[in-house]
């Protein structure tokens, strides 16, 4: 068989060589995951939204079949952390964990993104806040607490600037016609730390940034700011029963940027939603007070997403923060 022979006999089977290999190439690219993904959080290591990423990724690590790792990138009411998260690809590998705070400083206009940018995956906590004071205050009530800052301006620990727990605390003194000064702090665990020693008069936490301190008696819970009281503080009134329609909630939940491919998200909220369903997370809710109906799914927290950035928006609207357009 003459050169030229040779050569023509050998191209198709070269040929299908090469579509077997960019075949095999293409479906080994579509294999999700196969590196570490990244978890990133706005708030201090200690406070609820670290514990509870930290608790989520135990099984969710396990569900997905790669390393996860919670990267924090505090400050700024979540925009050093949508910074981070806006230049980084949009392949599924990093995750964003936002709370209200995110969708505040969004409708304020801060930061990279708007709330378009944003692509639930799944929600993992539906975390009342807590008024609470150290145990030795002299506030025993919250209408104590009302009534101090009619004599003087409370100082009120705040993760953020703008954040929820800022507007809770003024939207309640703007109720009860009583003065806020908020003292900002970069994440619960310094609120914590600063209230026990006495650096601030009051916080609105949740029960999974506080909730040892106030079984040891360090901290007195003064008022639930939500429509039921906690299981474990059924002693705690809400703020509805006092008579303030002031209704707050941490909710902590789990997104990626517009851009991240379809099958990618599924696969995210699939391992994710697993991987709370295991005991390890459930454990770590029971202990917090809460329960598994906070966990949801993409079609609801999306939804959610969205009417939480409405409620932000009317919020500050309301205290003269930004205005209406």
């Amino acid at each position: 068989m003459k050169p030229s022979q040779i050569a023509a006999h050998a191209l198709p089977a070269l040929a299908g060589s090469i579509v077997w290999l960019a075949t095999t190439v293409c479906a080994a690219q579509d294999v999700f995951p196969t590196r570490p993904i990244n978890v990133v959080t706005h708030a201090s290591p200690g406070g609820g939204t670290d514990a509870t990423a930290r608790a989520m990724l135990l099984g969710a690590r396990s569900a997905l079949g790669v390393s996860m790792a919670v990267v924090p990138k505090t400050g700024g009411s979540g925009i050093v952390a949508m910074n981070y998260v806006n230049n980084r690809p949009r392949d599924g590998y990093t995750v964003m964990a936002i709370t209200p705070t995110h969708l505040f400083a969004i409708a304020r206009g801060q930061g990279p993104l708007t709330i378009d940018d944003l692509v639930g995956v799944v929600r993992a906590t539906d975390d009342p806040l807590v008024v609470m004071v150290r145990q030795d205050s002299d506030v025993k009530s919250l209408n104590d607490l009302i009534e101090l800052g009619r004599r003087r301006s409370i100082k009120w620990g705040s993760a953020q600037i703008g954040g929820i727990d800022h507007v809770a605390g003024a939207i309640l003194a703007q109720v009860a016609a009583t003065q806020l000064s908020v003292v900002p702090f970069s994440g619960g665990g310094e609120i914590v730390t600063n209230l026990m020693g006495g650096n601030i008069d009051a916080a609105a936490l949740n029960l999974t940034e506080a909730l040892g301190q106030i079984q040891r008696g360090d901290f007195r819970a003064l008022a639930v700011m939500a429509k039921e009281r906690l299981a474990l503080i059924p002693d705690v009134p809400t703020t509805v029963e006092l008579g303030y329609d002031v209704v707050y909630s941490t909710i902590r939940g789990y997104v990626v940027l517009k851009g991240v491919p379809e099958d990618r998200i599924q696969t995210l909220e699939s391992g994710m939603l697993a991987g709370m369903r295991q005991e390890a997370y459930q454990s770590y809710l029971r202990g917090s007070g809460l329960d598994s109906s906070g966990i949801a799914g993409r079609e609801v927290w999306n939804a959610q997403i969205q009417r939480l950035y409405v409620d932000a928006r009317q919020a500050m609207i309301d205290l003269g923060i930004i205005e209406e357009e």
